[in-house]
């Protein structure tokens, strides 16, 4: 698979989960005595949505990129992973009804509680790898 075509899949892929997930958070309003969705179903479907049209733009700089498709794809591959880990998380924490917030200590999964160095950490990779990623893509689009 090429770099043009893993971001038009990944699109693809994380709008239809983005549609799936508007259609669980319509279930959740028309249910609620609130009329609204759990927080992180709302997230979890917007955020999809949001990664699918990213993935459009990440498409147009793969498709000019000067770098080569192997350079291409691994960083394409790496936001992927990022941006799919982000939405799997908020579909855990929508399904789990565990939390309103992720960040707040001490950080929830479940009945499980997770070490606030965890939270931080992955925290961290993904701000690098997702920062990084892109950056690779850009400057390659930019020195086309």
């Amino acid at each position: 698979m090429n770099a043009l075509s893993c971001c038009l899949t990944a699109s693809g892929g994380f709008f239809l989960v983005g549609l799936l997930c508007g259609a669980w958070k319509y279930l959740h309003i028309r249910s609620s005595p609130q009329v609204q969705a759990p927080l992180y179903v709302d997230l979890a479907h917007r955020s999809a949505l949001m990664y699918a049209f990213a993935n459009v733009l990440l498409a147009r700089f793969v498709g000019q990129s000067r770098w080569s498709d192997r350079v291409n794809v691994t960083a394409a591959v790496v936001l992927q992973v990022f941006f799919a880990l982000a939405v799997l998380a908020y579909i855990v924490h929508g399904a789990l009804r565990d939390t309103d917030n992720q960040f707040r200590r001490p950080h929830r999964l479940g009945a499980a509680t997770i070490p606030a160095a965890a939270m931080t950490g992955f925290m961290i990779a993904l701000i690098g790898a997702e920062v990084v990623a892109f950056l690779v893509l850009f400057t390659g689009y930019l020195l086309s």
